[in-house]
């Protein structure tokens, strides 16, 4: 059982909880009605996730055994047989998905393209350079999707877009981690290493960075935005967005860590504070 759960990576189901910011940031996450929904849509979103985790797991065994964290994962390591590996798949991916299409059709069905999305990332699109990180990029925007349908909260263009370049900035930060451990070992933890370089990644890093803190200080004084949300102090919770992506850029280029966001967000105490801090922040001034 114990195998199973970390075949699922329940740690990992962090980043569902975008499907609940639609909610936030309309103001509506008090509506019990809709978190109920919100939920019930992270859960089943977890579960399909970790469906496709398993999927992943199963298809990159080999090289999951070269590397040095990953080849402690279940089927890797041998805990867990393929044929173990298939059922728990199927069984994660039919309650996910059922569970959704009861909840709703259109949910569902953007889940559905989620996954489609995944199996031709772990088939074959993981092994081109940039659209391998777009595609984790979208995954998290369709998160915003399908939390948006659920709760029946349209989504502004600005939570797309920040969210969009936030996630590719993480995903360089992961590439950047397998591209030090091929230069230190001669290894290569992925096909895909052979479009990156240190040079490129620490640049487009650089770029992104910049842009995500950029875009974020224009929504807060937008005109619409503070027309909506009828206040004009959302520009003060910036000093929480620009140490935070301080922060990363340091874990990434100092300390060397950067393989697994997850992994910083629930780790570091100073992201941890940087995030509570933003979320009191934002909450006050909209609540």
């Amino acid at each position: 059982m114990s195998s199973i759960l970390q075949l699922m990576r329940p740690q990992q189901y962090i980043k569902n909880l975008f499907i609940f910011l639609p909610l936030f940031f309309a103001l509506k996450i008090t509506d019990g009605a809709l978190l109920l929904n919100a939920c019930i849509a992270f859960v089943a979103f977890s579960l399909t996730a970790s469906a496709i985790y398993t999927l992943n797991d199963y298809h990159d065994a080999e090289e999951d055994r070269l590397h040095p964290k990953k080849k402690n994962r279940p089927i890797a390591s041998g805990a867990i047989s393929n044929r173990v590996a298939l059922i728990v798949m199927a069984v994660l991916f039919v309650t996910g998905f059922s569970v959704m299409a009861l909840l709703s059709l259109e949910a569902a069905a953007i889940l559905g393209g989620y996954v489609l999305l995944n199996i031709a990332y772990s088939l074959r699109l993981k092994h081109i350079a940039i659209i391998d990180i777009t595609i984790i990029a979208v995954g998290f925007v369709l998160r915003l999707f399908i939390g948006s349908v659920v709760t029946g909260i349209p989504l502004s263009m600005w939570i797309v877009i920040m969210t969009f370049l936030l996630a590719l900035f993480m995903a360089l930060a992961k590439r950047r981690d397998d591209v030090l451990i091929f230069l230190d070992t001669g290894k290569k933890m992925r096909k895909v290493i052979d479009g990156y370089n240190l040079q490129f990644l620490d640049t487009a890093m650089a770029i992104m960075a910049s842009v995500v803190i950029v875009a974020y200080i224009i929504y807060t004084v937008s005109p619409e935005v503070t027309g909506r949300l009828e206040t004009h102090n959302l520009y003060l919770t910036g000093l929480f967005v620009i140490i935070g992506i301080m922060r990363y850029l340091q874990i990434t280029f100092l300390d060397q860590e950067s393989g697994s966001p997850t992994k910083i967000v629930m780790s570091d105490r100073f992201m941890q504070l940087v995030l509570i801090g933003w979320v009191i922040t934002f909450a006050w001034i909209l609540y």
